[in-house]
């Protein structure tokens, strides 16, 4: 609990994969809800919000691991060289 309060420990990661899931299901109902509703869009509408909605996801939640890999190879690289 000390290293949360701290921020010796970083929490971002871990939640990460939540919020990665829950941009799925995001993407599926919104591509699942324009493709049968009047005002969607229609079908190919839909299909693309999934799909390019579930790349453009995992895009993101990549990059920002990237961020946090990053910043925890500088913190091993500091403590190295004290």
């Amino acid at each position: 609990m000390k290293n949360i309060f701290v921020f010796n420990s970083m929490l971002t990661p871990k939640i990460i994969t939540f919020v990665y899931w829950l941009m799925l299901l995001g993407c599926l109902i919104s591509g699942i809800g324009s493709m049968f509703t009047q005002y969607g869009g229609g079908f190919f509408a839909g299909l693309g919000i999934i799909i390019f909605g579930a790349i453009g996801a995992r895009i993101w939640c990549e990059l920002l691991i990237v961020l946090f890999k990053i910043h925890e190879n500088l913190q091993k690289m500091a403590n190295k060289s004290e």
